[in-house]
């Protein structure tokens, strides 16, 4: 034991920020900061939303200063490539391209540089951290592959001590926020360099450091965030993301978001189908008014809005104006059409298309929703299903799941998963009618984008299952992403597109990864979850590997020829670490 003398008098220079801004909202400072203190049971029912709705945009209250270290851009070297911000895992990097002199007031230290885009000529890019929401965990770093010439190790991404950099990132990144949004319709959609100008509307979860699921939620609210409507299967997904008091999806400047709600294991599937059929049913009877009021509304204008075009960003914001445009028409309605006209105006909004998302893990997809996730893929309803696969039950203590691999250890499953992964993505496609994805961002964070895009667009249903890398595999997660990145290099998560309806005459399987280059057991032996069985059991790791192996093997052989192509090499020729194969494949 050793005595600690406590001073009179505090002597330090580092100090606690204030729990809240001034300029936080009412609810926020009243209601959200005495939950985050742990006095929430001091609250009277009174206080809190009335319609049992709750805000949004909520986390960026939440100042952890968790990060002893956080990235610092240097745009000498940056190639504008978007990386960084795409695979942040907590919104804590952000990219904003904005017309030259738009920053001649920044404060000191503000960093920006010339944009090389043919597309946006005379616009300047900048790449900014929030440096009390970064979590350190260097992914961005990871990633990034602008290297310098004359300095070794260094990138234009670079992890660096916070309190050498906090006050001059504060105020840069307030500053950074009030630049604004780029046009969305200037911005290339289906590119990573677009997609990462584009505003994210989930921010700052409280995901584990370095999670490998946030970054497709992110990209999603990107894409779609403004319209969508997403059904969340209980599991790390509902906890991160709507967990009283506070919640990462956000809205724009225009007020506009995603519409969240959680369910159960056993249903959220159905429940997801729900409400798609609740925005059809809303959106029929706007339609019918519509045409009710065709007289009021006009030939030209009631005709627009109900044949827009909205699969394009251009064709959305042309249905909101004239949404706008009818909304005050009808506001001015009166004697017989009065009462018509407020029952459309209480669902005009509803004419703009929804994109709705059903999202969960694996342990819901792959087994306890699974007979609703198979009811609605059945449905050819328009819904989109996203499966963030981590393998295993993350967020209730490591269970195994069917979608556990063979040889990994979990609870359940002690001494090695015996038996192999359920193809979740070759059910679906037995349907026939069904667009399936099998995407890992960190290996190809062109083919995620893609896949996300034409899952949107496939006017029938579509799930994507996603390779989502977890503390509990057992990995350093500053390296999630190039952790994929193995992952399908060894064959152990092939990255295929399976489109129903394609029409330039090619296969509708598209393989998206080329032929391994490293065996199996070498990706498993990075990951704790498979390197404790080799441990404790060497013997029955060799057996269950050379399993593994076998099971890439054939897995690889069934889809190369779902693809067309030819016969894949047997499985004792197949490629071990080091070396190298070709193969006429799209990659």
């Amino acid at each position: 034991l050793v005595e600690v003398a406590v001073p009179a008098a505090v002597t330090g220079d580092l100090h606690r920020m204030p729990p809240l801004p001034d300029h936080a909202p009412d609810l926020v400072r009243n209601v959200i900061a005495k939950m985050l203190a742990g006095e929430g049971d001091l609250l009277p029912v009174s206080a809190m939303p009335i319609d049992g709705t709750w805000p949004t945009g909520t986390t960026q209250w939440e100042k952890r200063q968790i990060a002893q270290d956080i990235p610092i851009w240097d745009p000498s070297i940056c190639i504008d490539c978007g990386k960084c911000a795409l695979v942040c895992p907590h919104t804590a990097i952000r990219i904003k391209v904005f017309p030259a002199g738009t920053v001649d007031d920044a404060p000191e230290g503000f960093r920006s540089k010339k944009y090389n885009s043919r597309d946006l000529p005379g616009h300047l890019l900048s790449v900014q951290v929030a440096p009390d929401d970064c979590t350190g965990c260097g992914i961005c770093v990871d990633v990034c592959p602008a290297k310098s010439k004359t300095e070794a190790k260094h990138k234009s991404i670079n992890m660096e001590p916070v309190l050498e950099h906090r006050d001059v990132e504060r105020p840069s990144y307030e500053y950074f926020l009030t630049i604004p949004e780029i046009d969305r319709t200037k911005v290339r959609h289906d590119t990573v360099k677009g997609v990462s100008q584009l505003q994210p509307l989930f921010e700052f979860s409280g995901a584990c450091s370095g999670c490998g699921e946030t970054p497709y939620l992110k990209t999603l609210t990107q894409l779609f965030g403004d319209r969508m409507i997403v059904a969340n299967a209980t599991g790390c997904s509902s906890i991160y993301g709507g967990n009283l008091p506070t919640t990462p999806y956000a809205q724009n400047a225009d007020g506009r978001g995603p519409a969240w709600c959680n369910s159960l294991f056993e249903d959220n599937a159905e429940f997801g189908l729900g409400l798609r059929l609740g925005w059809e049913s809303r959106n029929a009877e706007a339609k019918r008014y519509v045409h009710e009021l065709r007289g009021l509304v006009g030939e030209q204008l009631a005709d627009d809005l109900l044949a827009s075009d909205q699969t394009t960003e251009t064709g959305i914001e042309a249905q909101r104006t004239r949404i706008e445009t009818l909304k005050t028409l009808l506001a001015g309605a009166d004697g017989a059409a009065a009462p018509a006209a407020r029952q459309l105006l209480a669902v005009a909004d509803d004419l703009v298309e929804k994109s709705v998302w059903i999202i969960g893990g694996d342990g819901w997809a792959y087994d306890i929703g699974y007979g609703g996730l198979d009811h609605v893929l059945g449905s050819g309803r328009n819904v989109n299903i996203l499966v963030l696969d981590t393998e295993v039950y993350s967020n209730t203590g490591g269970q195994a799941s069917k979608a556990t691999p063979r040889g990994a250890v979990a609870k359940f499953a002690a001494s090695g998963k015996s038996g192999a992964k359920k193809d979740l993505g070759a059910i679906a496609q037995a349907y026939g009618n069904v667009y399936v994805a099998q995407i890992a961002m960190g290996s190809n964070e062109q083919q995620t984008v893609r896949a996300l895009l034409e899952a949107q667009a496939w006017p029938g249903t579509s799930i994507i299952i996603a390779y989502s890398t977890c503390i509990a595999h057992g990995i350093e997660m500053s390296t999630s992403m190039s952790h994929q990145k193995e992952a399908v290099a060894s064959g152990y998560w092939p990255l295929y597109r399976f489109r129903p309806s394609v029409e330039d005459g090619s296969h509708p399987f598209k393989l998206d990864s080329k032929q391994p280059t490293v065996a199996v057991a070498d990706f498993m032996s990075a990951e704790t979850r498979f390197s404790m069985l080799t441990r404790s059991d060497p013997e029955r790791s060799k057996h269950l590997f050379e399993l593994a192996q076998a099971d890439a093997d054939e897995r690889r052989r069934y889809y190369s020829q779902l693809a067309g192509m030819e016969r894949t090499v047997p499985h004792e020729n197949v490629p071990q670490a080091g070396s190298s194969t070709t193969e006429g494949e799209d990659a």
